[in-house]
């Protein structure tokens, strides 16, 4: 296997933004002389003044010596023609997201670089297949994917296409772990690992919206909360900007030859055609403007909890919840299975608290003759989860509603309660993610390994999608994403084969 690029190899990085700029930095900081060049005139030489104030403020903070500040800084040397590059063992490109674009950058460098130099390109989901088309050595031309900010977020996903030689990725596989990246493998498909399994942490707020289910910023609060994930979606659509996220979003659509799984949201659309970009422009789905306040989630006024619950069958997922409300001092008796909730309910005041399986509460109140049931949605832990989201039937009484609230406020939960969607908001999303990595393993987009890892350190996940599947049962997520699509007909919502295969045979999807 090959090793990582010598500390006195020379790297080349073409396009002195946000990202180049930020390569730069992690290679100069690895020990490499950094040729920093950008078509705009002026722009690479900004771009070292910027590098050299950020090593001094790393200096300042004690994270770096001053002495290997300095030195870091020196070895930057902006250069103005990519010609430059003769003598360099690496070059990164990170300009503008167009194919074209960087095939011609491609073509030209290859006219002057060493032989066994590697070409790398750190697009997010162009094909490097389609890239490395038409040169004299496609062998060498391999994605080196970061993630911004390139010097802070620590996956890299080394990209091969179908001509990439091997010890290419092996190269930049150790090189980036050299520099101190956690690297992922991943084949030239669309998307690659974390804009291909992302899409549907997007994709399912997206329909919550569209359908009313209720406000960004309570399903926001709902994902984070109960979900665990470091952001809601619609928080960090607005921080990556609208534009970017639909690019990326049709890309891969257009890329799978219009498949449903990844197709773009009208509102999204509606959203970048009105110039609401996100916190670039001030305004998306939240005002960013000076002095706006940010709204405040739903959640449901206290109400009174009965004295006693009693829970039929293995609480299964909720048993912490269960023994939360215990520790809240609320007597909670334990009765049969019943044969209309299978999976085990609780009986609080009337309200019959089920745990969602992708249906709506008013199918599973049609399907049980019970009218009184509230869905409770997935949450990460609910044993330290602060907040919870529940549905309820259509016919269900109100004080049957109430009593259902006021037992989880009465465990310390705050409640939001979202209109009657089918999945609810964390069930459905985690449910969507679990199915998009199976679906990326099955075809060999990278290992259940390199996608669990990728989703953490890429995205910042609290738990990598396949492990999550686990810990959730894959019989439980298939029948979740099989009652989606029953409930909207449509192909989005198809069982992946490798979660078919799990939950047939209860086998671990991560292993």
């Amino acid at each position: 296997m090959a090793g990582a690029l010598p500390r006195n190899a020379a790297v080349a990085v073409i396009g002195a933004g946000a990202m180049g700029a930020g390569i730069a930095q992690i290679a100069a900081q690895a020990g490499h002389r950094v040729l920093l060049f950008d078509a705009r005139t002026g722009a690479a030489e900004d771009a070292k003044r910027r590098l050299a104030a950020t090593f001094d403020q790393l200096a300042a903070k004690g994270r770096m010596a001053t002495d290997d500040a300095r030195a870091a800084a020196s070895r930057i040397e902006p250069v103005h023609n990519p010609g430059a590059c003769v003598v360099t063992k690496l070059v990164v490109e990170a300009i503008v997201e167009d194919l074209d674009a960087k095939r011609e950058l491609f073509l030209e460098l290859e006219g002057f670089v060493p032989a066994d130099a590697i070409l790398a390109s750190n697009t997010s989901s162009l094909s490097i297949t389609a890239l490395a088309a038409g040169m004299k050595r496609p062998g060498r031309v391999a994605g080196l994917h970061f993630f911004n900010p390139a010097p802070l977020m620590p996956l890299v996903e080394i990209v091969r296409g179908l001509a990439t030689d091997p010890d290419v990725t092996d190269t930049l596989f150790a090189t980036a772990a050299a520099w101190g990246k956690v690297p992922v493998h991943a084949t030239s498909t669309p998307g690659f690992i974390v804009n291909r399994c992302a899409r549907p942490f997007y994709g399912e707020a997206l329909r919550l919206a569209a359908e009313s289910a209720a406000d960004p910023a309570t399903i926001d609060a709902v994902m984070r909360e109960a979900g665990g994930f470091r952001m809601g979606p619609f928080e960090l659509m607005d921080l990556i900007g609208h534009d970017v996220n639909h690019a990326v979003t049709k890309s891969v659509w257009e890329a799978t030859f219009h498949d449903a799984r990844y197709a773009p949201s009208p509102i999204q659309r509606e959203l970048v055609a009105a110039g609401y970009l996100g916190r670039k422009s001030g305004r998306g789905f939240y005002d960013h403007g000076a002095g706006a306040v940010a709204p405040a989630p739903a959640s449901l006024a206290p109400s009174t909890a009965p004295a006693r619950v009693a829970v039929h069958g293995d609480p299964g997922l909720l048993r912490p919840l269960i023994e939360r409300l215990a520790r809240a001092g609320v007597a909670v008796l334990h009765r049969p299975l019943l044969p209309a909730f299978p999976d085990g309910a609780l009986d609080a005041g009337g309200a019959w608290i089920a745990l969602s399986d992708g249906r709506t509460a008013t199918a599973r109140a049609a399907a049980t003759g019970v009218p009184n049931v509230v869905l409770v949605d997935l949450a990460f832990d609910y044993a330290s989860a602060k907040r919870v989201a529940i549905a309820c039937a259509d016919r269900c009484d109100p004080g049957a509603a109430a009593a259902a609230a006021g037992v989880l406020q009465e465990a310390g939960f705050a409640v939001s309660r979202l209109d009657d969607v089918a999945g609810l908001a964390v069930l459905r999303t985690v449910a969507m993610l679990v199915n998009e990595a199976a679906d990326a393993a099955m075809r060999g987009v990278a290992t259940p390994r390199d996608i669990d890892l990728a989703m953490q350190k890429g995205v910042s996940y609290p738990r990598g999608p396949l492990a999550w599947g686990d810990m959730i049962g894959a019989a439980r997520v298939a029948a979740v994403v099989a009652n989606l699509g029953a409930h909207y007909g449509e192909d989005r919502y198809r069982v992946s084969p490798r979660l078919a295969r799990a939950a047939q045979a209860d086998g671990r999807l991560s292993g």
